[in-house]
């Protein structure tokens, strides 16, 4: 469909526009009786050869204008308008000099031209001296504007800053946020590219590359022009050069093979597609999709009736360079505009002063004394002149060397259409309207014959990288899978694997992974820096000292930095653990209270308490110490104390009481508690503090965590364990050689609850970084990989191998919940209660020990059943013969 609808405009774009101009046999009229001439000044081809559509459409309504005023019979002092033509080979001494000499030989009113900016920063001072207006047609830079600085410089065509618009306005359609920019080394170029970067920081745009064409050599500055572009993160090339230096560049893309489709090329200056040399079907493809960007006339808002005029007279006189109304370099228009403009200027000076010389110069001898005496007068008609030309509506104003009303752009693209390469017009642009299609049918075709609009970043689709890795698990992991019988293939396994399968299925790259052992991660950094490896994918903490030598990608995984140390397993028991609440002096003093305590209940008690009377010493001291113990521990006894001094004592040992039994239950439910959750450090601050030997600390060389500890903990002293790889961590932990280390907690808790069940990890997270992947600084692919790391994230996709990989666990896990406390921890209060039953028993029975042994021998048992009770008596021994003892207890 799209051939059929542009068919009619590629065969006359191609038959009338790209086969070269060659010997051009003009017939155009002159008049030479003439003396009052307009100065033309147009380029010539570099190198001298075919001349291009700039030089000769814009010289042809140059002479079209001349010609259209002698047809309108317009004349200055009785003469029609008559011109010169000077050719400009981009040498700036020659054209003044050959200006010079025109200037001093004929009477040149004006200047049209020249094409070139720096030219026109040449020739404007120039004429400024000799005070005639210099109109230009092509000439954008924006420093031109300044009427001050260039008084006598007009331009019909906008400056480089609306361009820059139109250039960022597509950008933002594309959603493109970065290029390469090629210009040349000259007015035109460097302050074009000046105002392009200034704007394009406003919309935060970056250019990646600012790549400077030699105009002198012609050739790309360094001679690196494939290396930067290959290197480079954009994929978007933005020409900045006039049409001359446009065509040479491309050639030499051409013959560096770094067009499409790898990069996207903007053209700001059209170029003849039949001027390249060698092409082929191939090279023809390497043209597809080339974007040419350039000024666009609005035919709706011009003097039509001056356009076919102006058209009728070049296809009278020149037909054979004519390609056809809708053909004609856009730059040709604004030349005639430029020419009327100045025509039209003159005539009204002369018809303002008809009574006397409007054309008149001082010193005529030499062109740069030369004065054209009513210059004042003319540049005020110029500033003050309103119509509409060929290129829209024609106004200036005295503060600014630009119309008044900018100009329109269109966005041509290179389409292959039956083996042939042509320019299709698709998008247009102005102030108002933004970028819309030129016809309700107009397609973009991209680099590799794409519709799709491409991304600014290089695609790593085909691209073979190396990527290095580390074992550590679960990130990388070494597995062995068994492929046919008796055949086994080690296969790599675990998050970063995922990871890159994953990667590699959006983003098309071959990987080519090499595992690396015996380097630590700045060690495998600096190769990366080295462009040893393209890649390193890992848990590779980002952090600033890395920074310097290697960029990093958005975070693949959110990391903080954990203790590792053994679990406590010791199952000692502490016999003695219920006394701890107290201190040995405590107890002693305690004995003392209750001693002390026992004898003023004696001496208090035993005259008035029924209870002590009659009592041996022995029970008196007993009862008294029962009685304090009793009263001390809380439990009270089973009398009370009778006199008021007793009372008294009571309530001391009262207060004693309850101070000690809350005191004593308040630190046994600690030291309980702490016994229980006993580990050597309990989170960062203990190492900081030095509750662990630093020396038996375990820090991993050459990682971000000795950077840590270097930095937070030790100040920079070296005074750790140095540890080379993880595993090693793991086995002196077991080994007690160290007692802590610190590790990175996806890690660790993947190492605890899969492998090592008998390490644990301890405290709060801290150190809270991300991992990254790395890879060289200004990495070309660096946006797209940030791009693709996003969409996973976003997606869920790093949050499923994050579940997949670290929230397993097959180690029995110890419950943190519970309070209770085990057999082992009161043992001790146990056995003391054990043996003080043991001696209460023992002492029953030695105070029983005469009647237990008499009741060994003979004993009888009599059982009554009416009451149930159970008599024993004892035979009497032969000394009492008469005499038993029954004893009657309760069955």
């Amino acid at each position: 469909m799209l051939f059929l609808l542009n068919i009619s405009y590629l065969l006359i774009n191609l038959i009338l526009i790209q086969f070269p101009i060659k010997s051009i046999k003009t017939e155009w009229p002159s008049i030479s009786s003439s003396s009052i001439k307009i100065l033309g000044l147009f380029p010539n081809q570099l190198n001298n050869s075919n001349p291009t559509t700039l030089s000769v459409h814009c010289e042809a309504m140059f002479k079209s204008a001349i010609i259209l005023s002698q047809q309108n019979n317009i004349k200055l002092q009785q003469e029609y308008i008559n011109y010169e033509i000077l050719s400009t080979d981009n040498n700036l001494i020659n054209i003044l000099s050959n200006t010079c000499q025109i200037v001093s030989s004929s009477n040149i009113i004006g200047i049209i031209g020249p094409a070139y900016s720096k030219e026109s920063h040449f020739l404007a001072p120039f004429a400024e001296k000799i005070s005639i207006p210099i109109i230009s047609y092509s000439s954008t830079d924006p420093k031109l504007s300044n009427h001050q600085i260039y008084p006598s410089f007009y331009r019909t065509i906008s400056s480089d800053n609306l361009f820059a618009l139109a250039i960022v306005q597509l950008f933002l359609k594309f959603n493109w946020k970065s290029c390469n920019i090629i210009y040349q080394n000259d007015q035109y170029g460097i302050n074009g590219m000046n105002e392009i970067n200034k704007i394009f920081n406003n919309y935060n745009i970056t250019i990646i590359n600012k790549i400077l064409f030699d105009v002198q050599t012609e050739s790309i500055e360094n001679n690196n022009f494939k290396n930067i572009l290959l290197t480079s993160s954009s994929r978007i090339v933005l020409l900045w050069t006039n049409r001359n230096y446009t065509n040479l560049i491309l050639q030499n893309a051409i013959d560096l093979d770094i067009l499409s489709p790898q990069f996207i090329w903007l053209l700001t200056s059209n170029i003849s597609l039949t001027s390249f040399n060698n092409l082929t079907s191939t090279s023809n493809n390497k043209l597809n999709g080339l974007i040419l960007i350039e000024p666009f006339i609005d035919l709706n808002n011009i003097n039509q009736t001056l356009l076919n005029q102006a058209f009728d007279i070049w296809n009278k006189y020149e037909s054979t360079t004519f390609p056809g109304m809708n053909y004609v370099d856009y730059y040709a228009l604004f030349t005639f505009d430029a020419t009327w403009l100045l025509i039209q200027s003159l005539k009204q000076l002369c018809s303002v002063n008809s009574n006397s010389s409007c054309i008149q110069f001082l010193n005529n001898s030499f062109c740069f004394n030369k004065y054209f005496i009513n210059s004042n007068k003319l540049f005020n008609l110029i500033n003050n002149l309103d119509y509409f030309g060929v290129t829209g509506k024609i106004q200036f104003n005295q503060n600014q060397t630009d119309r008044i009303e900018g100009i329109n752009y269109i966005l041509k693209n290179i389409q292959i259409i039956s083996n042939n390469v042509n320019f299709v017009p698709v998008l247009i642009w102005s102030s108002t309207t933004n970028w819309t299609l030129y016809s309700p049918t107009s397609l973009i075709i991209w680099p590799g014959n794409s519709l799709i609009i491409p991304s600014e970043y290089p695609s790593l689709s085909g691209i073979n990288l190396r990527i290095a890795l580390v074992e550590t698990p679960p990130f990388t992991m070494l597995t062995q899978q068994q492929i046919k019988e008796e055949t086994n293939e080690t296969k790599l396994i675990g998050y970063i694997p995922d990871l890159i399968d994953l990667l590699t299925t959006k983003m098309g790259f071959i990987p080519n992974l090499t595992l690396i052992t015996n380097q630590t991660f700045n060690q495998i950094i600096n190769s990366v820096s080295n462009n040893q490896f393209d890649l390193f994918i890992a848990q590779t903490t980002i952090t600033a000292k890395r920074s310097e030598k290697v960029s990093f990608s958005n975070s693949i995984f959110d990391n903080s930095l954990r203790i590792i140390i053994r679990k406590d397993l010791d199952n000692d028991v502490n016999l003695l653990l219920y006394l701890t609440p107290f201190t040995f002096h405590l107890w002693l003093t305690l004995l003392g209270a209750c001693l002390f305590s026992t004898f003023l209940i004696c001496l208090l008690e035993k005259q008035d308490n029924p209870l002590l009377q009659n009592k041996s010493i022995i029970s008196l001291i007993a009862m008294s110490l029962w009685f304090s113990i009793g009263t001390i521990l809380g439990y009270g006894a089973d009398f009370q104390l009778k006199t008021p001094a007793g009372r008294l004592l009571t309530i001391g040992l009262y207060i004693l009481s309850l101070v000690l039994v809350a005191a004593y239950t308040a630190n046994l439910a600690s030291d309980l508690t702490i016994s229980k959750s006993k580990d050597i450090v309990t989170d960062i601050d203990d190492i900081k503090n030095g509750k662990v030997a630093f020396s038996r600390i375990g820090i991993l060389l050459g990682s971000a965590i000795e950077d840590y500890y270097l930095r937070e903990i030790s100040g920079g002293i070296h005074n750790f364990y140095p540890i080379k790889n993880k595993e090693e961590i793991y086995d002196k932990l077991l080994n007690n050689i160290i007692d802590a280390s610190i590790m990175d907690a996806g890690i660790l808790e993947y190492i605890t609850n899969q492998i090592y069940c008998n390490l644990t990890s301890m405290g709060k997270d801290f150190g809270q970084s991300a991992f990254g992947i790395v890879f060289q600084k200004k990495w070309q692919y660096e946006q797209i990989l940030n791009i693709q790391i996003l969409a996973l994230r976003e997606s869920g996709e790093l949050d499923n191998l994050k579940r997949k990989w670290f929230q397993t666990t097959s180690c029995a896990q110890i419950s943190d919940t519970s309070q209770a406390m085990t057999i082992q921890s009161m043992a001790g209060l146990f056995l003391t209660f054990a043996i003080i039953t043991l001696l209460a028993i023992l002492l029953f029975l030695w105070k029983k020990r005469f009647l237990i042994r008499k009741c060994l021998f003979n004993t009888k048992y009599h059982t009554n059943i009416l009451a149930r009770r159970s008599i024993l008596i004892c035979k009497p021994a032969s000394k009492y013969p008469t005499i038993s003892k029954v004893v009657i207890y309760d069955k």
